[in-house]
């Protein structure tokens, strides 16, 4: 397998950076992955580079304000995440199966439910159209939580933990230099654009469940929700309402909180994997 390719796509009106693996042999398709608020395409990381292993051309996207993509003097509302992803499947020039976490889950869901034919499959990681109130409420206080940044990498890695204690605390934080950046301050700060919180709690945005649920009934391709059992964001009702909506989904559960990728990365993969292999491409 070829090792990993930046690569750049021109969003609306942001560019969008992206990283890139291509598998050695026959290739079997495209997988894009779509990160959750405050998070990079290096969340992905792992994940992507496996499924390369399995046959597929695998491409992580910072969205939007986020990581080493443009900040976005327009905005933050779910339409312009959602109007970049469809500027990404033009340039891409074929039709991917879509992987989203949270926000990230969001923009993919509205995408392939508003405009059949864009993705050959969906895979929604800890995000339904109805989530928790006081989840959704944690997440933005975890994001608005350190305006000021941090003296050192030990405290971002404690703040991280304090707000995901199901993740072993990293005893290596180099990792932790993918989130953050030292500013001229000399303190250490989350790696998007602080105004991305004057536009909504993540992941609910600036919308109601409505537009999402009538996404949902809108799918037409393969479609799997891969929920933490841990997780305070998508709870069993949460579920329950999403199978209703999209009653051919099928259902995953990984011992992880609302970060399920970085949480269990194999565990995680493995259901991707077995996903693509059985109901994609089948």
């Amino acid at each position: 397998m070829s090792r990993v390719q930046r690569v750049s796509f021109h969003g609306k009106g942001v560019r969008l950076a992206g990283d890139r693996w291509e598998p050695d042999g026959a290739r079997r398709g495209t997988v894009l992955f779509l990160h959750g608020g405050g998070q990079t395409r290096h969340s992905w990381g792992r994940a992507a580079e496996r499924v390369a292993r399995d046959g597929w051309s695998t491409v992580t996207l910072d969205a939007r304000g986020h990581g080493d993509s443009e900040w976005a003097p327009d905005g933050y509302t779910l339409d312009a995440f959602v109007e970049d992803l469809y500027s990404v499947l033009e340039a891409l020039g074929e039709v991917p199966v879509l992987v989203g976490a949270s926000l990230g889950g969001m923009t993919a869901l509205t995408a392939a439910g508003e405009r059949p034919g864009c993705a050959a499959g969906l895979v929604l990681v800890d995000v339904t159209p109805r989530i928790s109130v006081a989840g959704r409420e944690r997440i933005a206080e975890f994001m608005a939580g350190a305006p000021n940044g941090f003296a050192s990498l030990e405290e971002v890695a404690d703040a991280i933990h304090a707000y995901n204690p199901h993740r072993r605390r990293p005893r290596n934080l180099d990792g932790l230099r993918k989130n953050v950046r030292l500013r001229a301050d000399g303190r250490w700060h989350w790696h998007w654009d602080p105004r991305i919180l004057d536009f909504g709690d993540e992941p609910s945005r600036d919308i109601g469940e409505d537009r999402l649920a009538d996404a949902a009934r809108a799918l037409e391709v393969p479609v799997m929700l891969v929920r933490g059992s841990e997780s305070d964001v998508v709870t069993d009702e949460s579920v329950e309402n999403f199978r209703r909506l999209a009653p051919g989904a099928r259902f995953e559960e990984v011992k992880a909180g609302h970060m399920v990728a970085g949480d269990d990365n194999d565990v995680f993969t493995a259901h991707l994997v077995d996903f693509l292999d059985r109901d994609v491409s089948r």
